[in-house]
């Protein structure tokens, strides 16, 4: 019986395939028509100055507009707080508002086929600030002045250190009229959070650090060269506004120098910065020029062993040979360069980072932008001879969100030029622009993730051609950035749809 079955199924199967085969070729499905449209997908928010939401999605076939609409509860109850129809992606909601958690959706409409269902996607604003910049001297050990518009209406300050107690200070009418109020009963050198509030809105957000016992403050005309050669361990120096000429500083201790006012920069020309064996160094908000110097990179690391090195906030720019020089058997704990501005670095003689025989056991470069730098040179160079210094440390080198305009102009030039024996590289969101470099051509090279790079007019990090190249062949985009000013160093980006590089530029 079974196998009088199996014959019956497979005459039937027979006879299904050759009136299939001889059907008429009008019949055959060429379309499927579906009863509404699809969802937009891949559906994502952004926030835009603060109070602004960008939206992005991937558009559908047949439609031709989309709704949007935001709401201030999950359940998209009642009357949306803001609604639009737009005709493409990415498009954005402006005036909604500041530090507030909202819920949007969008769909897709035609008009001839029924409206897809919603993609939905939440978000929460930024801070829409109300504070004002931070002054000279509104820090001092134990108190910290707080300014903001006055007039503008404010109930508590609230200061939360990393680790104990809070102070919680509620706002009086004479401080609102002011826009000033001071916090006291501060610990020294101790980072706080301090937030304004306008009952239960935050309308201010920021972090400082008091200062610690003993910092001094550093005016032009000083001489500035004795002063940090008589630094006492930790020791902190707060560089007023103006220009301050000093051809060598020899960082013997661990100090910190820092900008009094991150609004008003001060400028160190011609200097170049040496750190002796043992020294920590932490650079902030200063414009290093090395106009008229001797040549030299800006900061030259002697043999030995280091703490950190912290570069944040800085500007850096006409030195001759490069930046950082790490020749000797040299181990840095930690470098860490982030918020920065690079730019006319020559590499006359030296690589842009250049570590030939020593090494950092963390090495991290992100949100900096790097321009008109290195034009014959390589970028990031770390020689084998750490690791024969140091043949224990791992190095773990992390490259992310940077923006990199007209850097390695020519075929054989390599972002990465890293033979270390044991390391990993993260080369991330970075943007890579007008540039004939490639990556790599050193089997050495240890690329552990590279993702979401965007490279316009720079066809050799994707397509290199150079024996050994490791080119770019996982995710990433070649479209134009649409920078504002680039020859005058303001990379704005007008591609809305890229999102990769410097976060400053990003609008």
């Amino acid at each position: 019986m079974n196998k009088l079955k199996n014959i019956i199924y497979v005459l039937g199967l027979s006879l299904a395939m050759i009136f299939t085969g001889c059907s008429d070729p009008d019949d055959e499905i060429t379309s499927i028509d579906y009863d509404r449209l699809f969802s937009p997908t891949e559906l994502k928010a952004s926030i835009v100055n603060k109070t602004g939401v960008r939206f992005i999605w991937n558009t559908v076939p047949k439609a031709e507009s989309y709704n949007i609409e935001v709401y201030d509860n999950a359940s998209y109850e009642g009357t949306p707080v803001k609604s639009a129809s737009v005709t493409a992606s990415p498009s954005t909601i402006d005036g909604l508002i500041g530090d507030t958690k909202y819920w949007g959706r969008i769909q897709a409409v035609g008009s001839d086929i029924p409206d897809s269902k919603w993609s939905e996607v939440s978000f929460t604003t930024d801070i829409n600030s109300v504070l004002l910049p931070i002054e000279i001297g509104d820090i001092t050990t134990e108190v910290f002045t707080l300014r903001w518009k006055p007039g503008k209406n404010a109930t508590k300050i609230l200061v939360t250190p990393a680790s104990g107690k809070a102070i919680e200070q509620a706002v009086t009418s004479a401080e609102i009229s002011a826009g000033i109020a001071k916090v006291s009963g501060l610990t020294p050198s101790t980072e706080y959070t301090v937030v304004l509030y306008d009952g239960a809105q935050r309308i201010g957000l920021l972090d400082i650090k008091t200062l610690t016992e003993g910092t001094l403050f550093v005016y032009p005309d000083d001489d500035i060269a004795s002063m940090i050669s008589e630094a006492k361990e930790g020791g902190v120096f707060l560089l007023m506004p103006g220009t301050h000429t000093v051809a060598t500083l020899n960082i013997t201790k661990s100090i910190a120098i820092e900008a009094a006012s991150s609004t008003d920069k001060p400028i160190l020309l011609t200097t170049v910065i040496r750190p002796a064996d043992g020294a920590a160094l932490a650079l902030k908000d200063l414009i290093l020029d090395g106009t008229g110097s001797s040549g030299d990179q800006a900061i030259v690391y002697a043999e030995g062993e280091f703490g950190a090195l912290s570069i944040t906030g800085c500007e850096i720019m006409n030195y001759l040979k490069g930046t950082l020089y790490v020749s000797k058997a040299t181990k840095i704990k930690s470098v860490t360069i982030t918020n920065c501005l690079y730019h006319d670095i020559e590499c006359n003689g030296g690589d842009f980072i250049d570590f030939r025989s020593g090494l950092a056991e963390t090495f991290t470069f992100q949100n900096n932008t790097v321009y008109n730098s290195a034009l014959a040179r390589d970028l990031f160079r770390m020689d084998a001879g750490g690791s024969t210094n140091f043949p224990d440390i791992t190095s773990i080198i992390t490259i992310e969100n940077n923006t990199f305009y007209k850097v390695c102009d020519g075929s054989s030039r390599r972002i990465l030029y890293i033979r270390l024996a044991n390391h990993e590289i993260s080369f991330n969101k970075n943007i890579i622009a007008e540039s004939q470099g490639h990556y790599t051509n050193q089997n050495a090279t240890t690329i552990k993730e590279r993702s979401q790079n965007n490279y316009f007019n720079a066809p050799n990090y994707t397509a290199s051609t150079v024996v050994g190249a490791q080119n770019d062949t996982g995710s990433y985009t070649t479209v134009d950035p649409q920078f504002k000013d680039p020859a005058n160093g303001d990379f704005t980006v007008g591609n809305l749809t890229l999102s990769a590089g410097d976060p400053r530029w990003l609008q």
